[in-house]
């Protein structure tokens, strides 16, 4: 599978998680490593940008570039809006060392949501 393609899937993850948790969405941008990936409100009508990262097993998923975080929370700061990171891992179901491909099943780990600001 592609980045994107991985990028996708960990996407539809967090969406589906977000709105069981009652969140509507404002605007959604599913382009690799364009952030946030989701601006969307919750019940309190508070703005939240959820950003989305995917990393392969044995990667970690919820490994952020701290500086560069600093620089996105400065940004939401003037929004007024909370800051969640999701970090997706994904590996092959069957064996954590074979790609991951379109054709074979693949599991997904996400603990929760982390929230930066």
């Amino acid at each position: 599978m592609t980045p994107q393609e991985l990028h996708q899937i960990a996407m539809n993850h967090v969406g589906k998680i977000l709105e069981k948790k009652g969140f509507e969405f404002i605007a959604v941008n599913s382009q690799l490593k364009k952030h946030p990936q989701f601006v969307c409100v919750d019940k309190k009508n508070i703005l939240h940008f959820v950003l989305v990262k995917h990393a392969l097993y044995p990667d970690n998923p919820n490994d952020f570039d701290i500086i560069w975080m600093e620089t996105f929370k400065s940004h939401a700061m003037k929004k007024n809006a909370k800051v969640k990171f999701a970090g997706v891992g994904i590996a092959h179901a069957n064996d954590l060392e074979k790609p991951v491909t379109k054709h074979e099943d693949y599991a997904i780990y996400f603990e929760d949501f982390e929230d930066i600001l």
